[in-house]
């Protein structure tokens, strides 16, 4: 059993960023994922958020509460790994612009693998970073899919209607498989968290980050909500990475899984009351 849930976690990642990226191009063009990095000021807005203001934040929360050094590690690592795989399904999910949530998403992995390398030893000794090593699943996981779906969306309309419902239902069963998996794996590493009172640092982390990334994300409501989801969950596979090839520590490893787990978990409780709050404003207006 303890073989096989690890290939299951494999599996569930695998399939849910492949098939959201080849979804995503499916129902995309270049010009429209294009389009919303035409407004320099949101672009500057959203790397500001990402890469300075979260960053910032979290290092000094860090400096005031009591944590290990293996958790403050995780932390750290975290809120500098920027670039969700997920960014595009999570736009999907709260109702946000998927061009937007795309091109954004390519932007602050790039800005990851160039950043993470300079910023990364800075405030963490001893820590080593190949941007190579973070770039190669940007490439061959995500550029990949993507761009076979754009080519088959130009070639063929009709085609890429077809393939969208088969992606959208493996998206949708990697995301549920891989969150059953990282509840099971990670349930005592979760209730020890909560024990510690870790637990309310991941909480602020989560709340900080989406609130910033919303108040900056306008003037839309749908770019906003990209901005909130795409900056409070971090990129946790450039995370994982760097924890795995340079700390020995599991409690390392421990924070940035559960934290991005958490992260994960709340983006889809925040989706479903968004969902719910559009159906409502969508009733008053019918009915006036």
């Amino acid at each position: 059993m303890n073989e096989i849930i690890p290939i299951l976690d494999k599996l569930a990642f695998l399939s849910f960023v492949v098939a959201t990226m080849f979804g995503t191009g499916l129902k995309l063009t270049l010009q429209q994922i294009w389009e919303p990095l035409r407004n320099i000021r949101l672009v500057i807005l959203s790397l500001v958020a990402n890469f300075l203001i979260v960053p910032l934040f979290i290092y000094l929360l860090l400096q005031v509460v009591p944590v290990t050094e293996p958790v403050k590690a995780g932390f750290i690592i975290m809120a500098l790994a920027s670039g969700p795989p997920a960014l595009p399904k999570l736009a999907q999910i709260v109702k946000g612009n998927l061009a937007f949530s795309t091109g954004l998403m390519m932007l602050l992995m790039f800005g990851t693998v160039f950043y993470m390398p300079i910023a990364l030893p800075l405030v963490l000794q001893g820590v080593q970073v190949n941007s190579w090593d973070i770039a190669k699943p940007l490439i061959l996981l995500m550029l990949t899919p993507l761009g076979i779906g754009l080519v088959i969306k130009a070639k063929s309309e009709e085609i890429a209607l077809n393939f969208q419902a088969i992606t959208f239902k493996i998206s949708n069963f990697g995301l549920l498989l891989g969150l059953v998996v990282r509840l099971v794996v990670h349930f005592n590493e979760i209730i020890i968290l909560l024990k510690t009172g870790v637990i309310f640092v991941c909480a602020i982390f989560i709340i900080f980050s989406f609130a910033v990334g919303y108040l900056l994300g306008g003037p839309g409501i749908d770019t906003q909500r990209v901005l909130g989801v795409g900056t409070a969950q971090r990129n946790f596979a450039a995370a994982l990475l760097i924890g795995t090839s340079n700390f020995d520590d599991p409690n390392v490893v421990s924070t940035i899984m559960v934290t991005s787990l958490l992260m994960m978990v709340s983006v889809l409780i925040l989706g479903k009351k968004l969902t719910e709050v559009d159906q409502g404003q969508g009733a008053k207006i019918e009915s006036v």
